[in-house]
Formats: C-alpha cells, sequence, structure tokens
C-alpha cells in the first residue's frame, strides 16, 4: 500500500475508529491513543495489509482488541486501604498468543464472510462498523426487533462455527501429543 493510500484510509477511518474506540473506554485521550496506535501497528504490516480484503473490518478489529488490553492493564491496578495505588506489572503477550490471537481473527472474519448476506450485513454493520441499531434499522429497512433476532442468530452461527474450530484444533493437538 502506497503511502497516499495509507494517509487516504486513514483520513478515512480514524474518525470511524475513533468513535468505536471511545464506546469501549469512555475516554477521550486513551481512545485517540487507541486510534494511533492501530495505524502505527498498520503501517509496519506494509505490504501485508494487501492479503485482507477488508481493510476496515481489520483495524476495528485491532482497535476493538487494543481497547480490550487497554481495560485488562487498568483492571490491574490495585487500591489498598490507604488509598495507595500498587502497580502490577503486565507482560506482554507471547508471540504464540499473539499468532493465536491473528488466526482467531482471521478464522472469525472467514465465517463472517461465509455467512448468508442477510447476517453478514447486520453482523458486519453492528460489530465491525460499530453501528446503533436504530442506525442499521435505517439503512437495510428492516424493523429494529426483527434486527435484533438476525444479529442474535448471526452470532450464535459465528460462536458455534468458531467452537467447531476451536474443538478440531484441541483434537489435532492431542493426537500431536499421544503420537510424539
Amino acid at each position: 500500500m502506497t503511502r497516499e493510500k495509507f494517509n487516504e484510509y486513514v483520513l478515512q477511518m480514524s474518525r470511524k475508529l475513533y468513535g468505536f474506540a471511545y464506546r469501549i473506554l469512555r475516554n477521550q485521550e486513551e481512545s485517540e491513543d487507541a486510534v494511533q496506535e492501530v495505524f502505527i501497528k498498520l503501517w509496519k504490516m506494509g505490504d501485508g495489509l494487501d492479503q485482507y480484503t477488508s481493510l476496515e473490518a481489520l483495524a476495528t478489529t485491532m482497535t476493538k482488541n487494543y481497547c480490550i488490553d487497554q481495560i485488562r492493564k487498568q483492571k490491574h491496578i490495585i487500591y489498598s486501604q490507604d488509598e495507595t495505588v500498587d502497580h502490577q506489572y503486565i507482560t506482554s503477550p507471547s508471540p504464540h498468543d499473539q499468532m493465536e490471537s491473528v488466526e482467531s481473527v482471521a478464522i472469525v472474519h472467514k465465517i463472517i464472510g461465509d455467512l448468508d448476506e442477510k447476517y453478514r450485513v447486520v453482523i458486519e454493520l453492528r460489530d465491525i462498523e460499530g453501528l446503533s441499531y436504530e442506525e442499521i434499522a435505517e439503512k437495510t429497512g428492516q424493523n429494529i426487533n426483527t434486527l435484533r433476532v438476525t444479529i442474535s442468530r448471526a452470532r450464535g452461527f459465528i460462536k458455534e462455527e468458531f467452537n467447531k474450530y476451536n474443538n478440531e484444533k484441541r483434537g489435532i493437538r492431542q493426537i500431536a501429543r499421544k503420537v510424539l
């Protein structure tokens, strides 16, 4: 991806990613930092970005994961009875954990891509783009209650398919352990 295309993409996506991050973090500075970190990671990926069919989905997932990591880090600040703060240092995920995370994201994106169109569209609008039910209903012309049911069914299907994948993966690991 060229620098011009990347800059254009950043301008196009920054506001949407910021809104998404803000919904999770509820803090302006942390949300801005989250978006900046995601864009840095995307830029460092360089030509690897070409392998993704939806940069928007990738950036949204990366933003969500970064925000969740920030929330987890904040939970490790423990207040003692005398109101002093004790910081527990968090180790970064191992390369193996990072690889599994990337693999899981890819599997979920594949599952979403394989969904029936009526399910795929609403999942992308709600969970990837972060639109409200009202905004999705406006875009798709669906009743909000019907939309909620459709999203629930789509999430159930995604969860079921992802669990099948994880169970298959666990089974392969167990067989490998027995053989070794």
